[in-house]
């Protein structure tokens, strides 16, 4: 640890906190210290710099003089931290790797290739089924599902064309066209009222109309009249020629109407009674104009009093 440094001497710039992976750590330590160059003494002195938290507290606790060699420490390094290894790759995890919906041809080809070279094989009939399984259906999946390219290296120079045409493409979508202007060629036409006093007539006013008042609920015209009949209106309907001649209402349990102890023997409900039932009403009605009912009547005249018409 005696080990002088020089102060132009650029250390490594990566630390260790103690929950990462000692092998990448190591990896990347290396790969910088190879750069920079550095004896066997300065490598232990320098990768001391790169510890930090907990992974300090370790090595603080080592004893004095115990490092011989930065093969030693390393050594160490690997051996406090082992739980914090990744597991190693295999040549299986290619196919959790499957092109996102949203994600383009050449980011899915960089982070399939990153993959590969992190599993290390060189099977490429597998390489290349894994890559076309995983990929999202579209031009050029089915391209090579055609022609089966027998690497990936093939894969990746037929891909360069693609990648620059959907390059375009979204470059295309997400770019906004100008706007033209819109201006009038002509004119507008002037009133003479206008072009005299400069704004509209004040005096020519539309005249006022009052409202008439809507009518709720059915029209007037359409309310049935009211017959007089030598009997009652639940015998009248029970009458079997009659009952054939009238179209029944469908069956409900619900109240028709404001009034609920009044019974209709025509819709078999409470709501309302059968001689203020309009339905029964407009049947009825009905069979008096074309003379089904002349014989059930009390006169030769109908009385012309409108109904009062209820719910159905």
């Amino acid at each position: 640890m005696d080990a002088v440094i020089p102060h132009t001497f650029v250390g490594p710039k990566v630390t260790f906190t103690g929950m990462e992976d000692p092998e990448a750590h190591l990896t990347t330590f290396h790969m910088q210290m190879m750069l920079v160059g550095g004896f066997d003494a300065v490598r232990c002195k320098l990768f001391m710099s790169t510890l930090t938290g907990m992974a300090m507290d370790w090595f603080i606790s080592l004893p004095d003089g115990h490092i011989t060699s930065f093969a030693q420490l390393s050594q160490l390094f690997r051996e406090q931290y082992i739980v914090n290894r990744a597991p190693p790759p295999v040549s299986y995890d290619l196919f959790d790797v499957k092109q996102y919906q949203s994600e383009t041809l050449k980011e899915y080809i960089n982070r399939f290739g990153a993959q590969v070279v992190k599993v290390g094989t060189t099977e490429e009939p597998m390489i290349v089924y894994v890559f076309r399984k995983g990929m999202c259906p579209g031009p050029f999946c089915e391209s090579i599902i055609r022609s089966r390219p027998r690497t990936f290296a093939k894969i990746r120079r037929r891909a360069v064309e693609n990648i620059a045409t959907e390059g375009e493409v979204c470059e295309k979508r997400t770019s906004v066209a100008p706007t033209r202007l819109r201006t009038s060629s002509r004119a507008q036409p002037t009133r003479v009222n206008e072009a005299a006093t400069g704004r509209k007539s004040q005096d020519r006013k539309r005249p006022y109309e009052v409202r008439r008042p809507q009518a709720r609920g059915r029209a007037e015209g359409n309310r049935p009249l009211r017959h007089n009949f030598v009997v009652e209106l639940k015998d009248l309907i029970a009458v079997p020629n009659i009952a054939d001649r009238l179209r029944p209402p469908v069956k409900t349990e619900k109240v028709l109407g404001p009034h609920k102890d009044g019974w209709c023997e025509f819709h078999q409900a409470f709501g309302h009674h059968i001689n203020k039932c309009l339905a029964r009403g407009h049947q009825l009605d009905e069979l008096v104009k074309n003379g089904f009912l002349k014989d059930y009547l009390a006169g030769s005249s109908t009385v012309a009093t409108l109904a009062v018409p209820e719910e159905d």
